[in-house]
């Protein structure tokens, strides 16, 4: 009884397949693409995050709020990212050892000055938009106008974020 039960679980478990108008391979390609964006965006919140707590200085208070607006709004696109790879027939990454092999934004070492965190910053965002412009042709090339769109989004995100905080080191 317990090998038929179990056998009837898998067999149940199987998903349905998809017909989204995406072939598998581009699905795949496409996923692979939004689960470097997302542990890129989870490596820059994170980051962000820490210097939030950890800033100190004569910008503290504008830093301090700057870095929690910033923050927010990349906790908010985490959930968009790992919902549109599940969307696509894929598991979101979910681990910190999953996002280590994935993302190309480096953690903090340390508590650096108030104007390095913001250097840091600016080149996490850039990655990311970096990251996020390489997703475009498998999306592109998969007809996936709802990647794109997401894509298009979160580039203008880090394109501007990146700017503001370029802004404060003139």
């Amino acid at each position: 009884m317990g090998k038929s039960r179990n056998a009837a679980l898998k067999s149940n478990s199987r998903p349905a397949p998809i017909d989204i108008g995406i072939g598998e391979k581009d699905r795949g390609k496409i996923a692979d693409g939004l689960a470097r964006l997302l542990a890129d965006t989870y490596a820059l919140y994170l980051k962000t995050h820490n210097f939030h707590w950890n800033v100190e200085g004569p910008m503290f208070n504008t830093l301090h709020q700057m870095f929690m607006v910033q923050y927010t709004e990349l906790w908010n696109a985490l959930d968009l990212i790992a919902e549109r790879i599940r969307s696509l027939g894929y598991y979101a990454p979910g681990s910190y050892r999953d996002f280590a092999k994935l993302a190309s934004v480096p953690d903090a070492i340390g508590v650096p000055a108030a104007l390095d965190m913001v250097r840091e910053l600016v080149a996490g965002h850039e990655a990311v938009a970096r990251t996020a412009r390489a997703a475009f042709p498998a999306a592109g090339k998969g007809n996936d106008e709802a990647t794109l769109d997401l894509l298009t989004q979160r580039l203008q995100v880090h394109e501007k974020t990146a700017w503001m905080l370029r802004s404060l080191l003139k």
